[in-house]
């Protein structure tokens, strides 16, 4: 089961692991040009987690023959047994999270696909599985719901059923979960008994309330309010168990600026919060008996944006997961990072993450990656005072030399300083054959760190550039905004910006660039062969956006409604349809690569199925490819490896083949 790459570091430790050898050779990196096939993979192995007592792990193990499936693996530490306990091929039915509730009760979430109207949505459930049987039994926890009123019988089927609002430590048979049972998209809370499914309310829904927050003690503080028909949010605060509910935060999501509740501290009249500090989010702690608040971390370029990490031997709160501090921690005490510094000298050259952790911190799961090198994980163990080997999530990238990301910024036609990513080839010569690859959302943006699309392209001798264009998430409020009715426009002239940049720095090729983009991504594809016909030698567009009416119809369609879509895309007809590919393909000189899976519930697939019409009646060089079963973000092996092998020969074709 365990990946031939063993690694095995000895700790010496003389005080909180003050002083660390490790001792390990690193595999020789020779390939340049890795098989396509080493990319176009799942993981091997994804999402471990360590039990309370740290003697087990479970991890979803992809296996692609003889047939795609996902395996979910327990495995005992010292036994040395791997049980497999369910499959799934992630069709239909897929593997959301689970988490260990005790050391023989696992909870394990699963979504599966349901239709309404004329979109597709995912259903969830929530599993109890006892690992200390001989045969496991997936109890169902959550059930659908019978009600009697006004002498009418009803039935209501609640969508999410694993919401989990506390797993309850001090309880290790219950947990708390908030479920829509009396009042659809209203739930309320109730204890739920997790090896007979048996459930009593503790709170009622409440009017627009969606989630609920514990503190640290497990009871109910925080009622988290959004009103679908105005935009209205609202945080509202017991000061006690049974204390009515008052208002503590109030903002409205269409025009001010957003607040967002983290947790509470072991204190439970202290809690953290997410607010703006002029344009750029900062993090927060109120105290909750004066109502006075403290500044604990801001950035002047970037937000501040991650959840709490608490102690697993306290349940203190000591810090928050952050992208812009050291090791993507900020600790509120210097001495949490100690330990990450030591597993910088025992694993030098990556970043390595504490993944997973036993009940009292002992032992932890180490997950190390850089952008050369796909997730490797180590299991510790602080009392033996070792670190050794565990799983290799791409095994076959072993012994394969992979390029380095580089920040670069450039300026916008109009004097704005926009962050991308640069990757370049280990082989070749500038100017480079280029791909750019804006993200997907467009609320996201691009980090470092391995990346498989980005990897796979450099490895075959292309540069590759990811712009975090106008609209992308973490620089501040405004920056963010920017994307609101302005798809095609100046986010699309900052992605042109970018290429051109590119071309200025001698860095691109500019006869052989090509732009690849996926949902969000796919439409600055789809867009840029309109708006900038000559730019590029060739477009992909893998789950595109073509006809941005059609989307604000579809996203209309759903119980949010037309609120929140209209906000991002405009609601004038003829705005949106001057934003729309489709509306301009005799414009287009561009060849193309349009796919889309056929299950996506993310992007219909009408919307690439009518703009292919459309270049075909316009007789315009394109290439279609449906996948049959494939959804919004790749997750079928077989629709993965489709993917890689049709990029592959279209850049192939338009950017050349280059040998190392």
């Amino acid at each position: 089961m365990f990946s031939s790459r063993l690694k095995i570091f000895v700790f010496f430790l003389i005080y909180a692991l003050s002083n660390v050898k490790a001792y390990a050779k690193s595999p020789e990196t020779t390939s340049l040009k890795p098989p396509l096939a080493a990319f176009s993979q799942l993981p091997s192995f994804q999402n471990i987690r360590l039990s309370p007592s740290g003697n087990r792990i479970v991890y979803i193990q992809n296996v692609p023959s003889p047939k795609n499936v996902a395996s979910l693996n327990f495995y005992d530490l010292s036994t040395g047994k791997m049980t497999p306990i369910l499959s799934s091929d992630n069709k239909k039915i897929s593997i959301r999270w689970y988490r260990w509730a005790s050391d023989d009760i696992l909870l394990l979430s699963i979504s599966d696909e349901q239709e309404f109207g004329r979109n597709k949505h995912l259903d969830t459930r929530l599993y109890s599985i006892d690992l200390s049987k001989d045969k496991f039994e997936l109890k169902l926890l959550v059930k659908p719901a019978y009600s009697t009123r006004n002498d009418i019988r009803n039935y209501w089927d609640p969508q999410f059923k694993d919401r989990v609002v506390d797993f309850l430590p001090d309880d290790p048979d219950h947990i708390l979960m908030a479920i829509d049972f009396e009042v659809p998209h209203q739930p309320a809370v109730y204890k739920v008994n997790i090896h007979n499914a048996k459930n009593q309310r503790m709170l009622r829904s409440k009017l627009n309330v969606r989630h609920w927050i514990t503190d640290r003690q497990s009871v109910v503080r925080i009622a988290v309010g959004e009103n679908y028909d105005n935009g209205e949010f609202k945080y509202a605060y017991a000061k006690e168990k049974g204390a009515s509910f008052k208002t503590l935060f109030k903002y409205n999501a269409l025009t001010d600026k957003p607040i967002n509740v983290l947790g509470f501290d072991l204190d439970p009249n202290i809690l953290f919060y997410t607010q703006y500090k002029a344009d750029k989010q900062a993090l927060y702690k109120m105290d909750l008996t004066s109502n006075e608040s403290t500044l604990l971390l801001a950035h002047e370029n970037y937000d501040v944006d991650g959840e709490i990490i608490y102690a697993k031997k306290t349940g203190e709160a000591i810090g928050l997961t952050d992208a812009h501090s050291p090791y993507g921690r900020f600790y509120f005490d210097d001495k949490h990072y100690v330990l990450h510094r030591q597993l910088d000298k025992a694993i030098p050259g990556a970043s390595n993450f504490i993944h997973s952790q036993n009940k009292d911190g002992t032992k932890y799961i180490v997950r190390s990656e850089s952008d050369t090198s796909p997730s490797f994980y180590y299991l510790g163990d602080k009392k033996e005072g070792s670190l050794s080997g565990l799983l290799n999530s791409y095994p076959e990238l072993e012994g394969s030399k992979l390029a380095e990301h580089k920040k670069i910024t450039f300026t916008t036609r109009d004097n704005l300083k926009i962050e991308a990513l640069l990757t370049l080839p280990l082989f070749g010569e500038a100017p480079y054959p280029t791909v750019v690859h804006p993200h997907g959302g467009p609320g996201a943006r691009d980090y470092s760190g391995f990346d498989p699309y980005v990897s796979f392209m450099t490895s075959r001798g292309y540069a590759v550039v990811r712009p975090n264009f106008r609209g992308s998430t973490g620089y501040g409020h405004e920056f963010a905004e920017a994307q609101k009715g302005r798809w095609g426009l100046e986010m699309q002239d900052d992605i042109t910006d970018a290429t051109e940049h590119l071309i200025e720095q001698g860095i691109a090729q500019k006869d052989k660039i090509c732009i690849f983009g996926a949902s969000y991504g796919g439409y600055a594809a789809m867009m840029a062969t309109v708006k900038t016909p000559d730019l590029y030698a060739c477009a992909v567009s893998f789950a595109g956006v073509s006809d941005l009416k059609a989307l604000r119809k579809s996203r209309s369609e759903y119980f949010v409604g037309s609120l929140f879509i209209d906000a991002q895309l405009g609601e004038r007809s003829s705005d949106l349809a001057s934003r729309s590919p489709i509306n301009f393909v005799e414009k287009i000189n561009t060849p193309l690569l349009i796919m889309h899976g056929v299950e996506d519930r993310s992007v219909p697939i009408d919307q690439s199925r009518k703009f292919v019409k459309e270049l075909q009646a316009k007789g315009k060089a394109f290439r279609y490819v449906e996948s049959t079963l494939g959804d919004h973000h790749l997750k079928l092996s077989e629709q993965r490896h489709e993917f890689f092998v049709e990029l592959d020969g279209f850049l192939t074709e338009h950017l050349g083949e280059i040998s190392p």
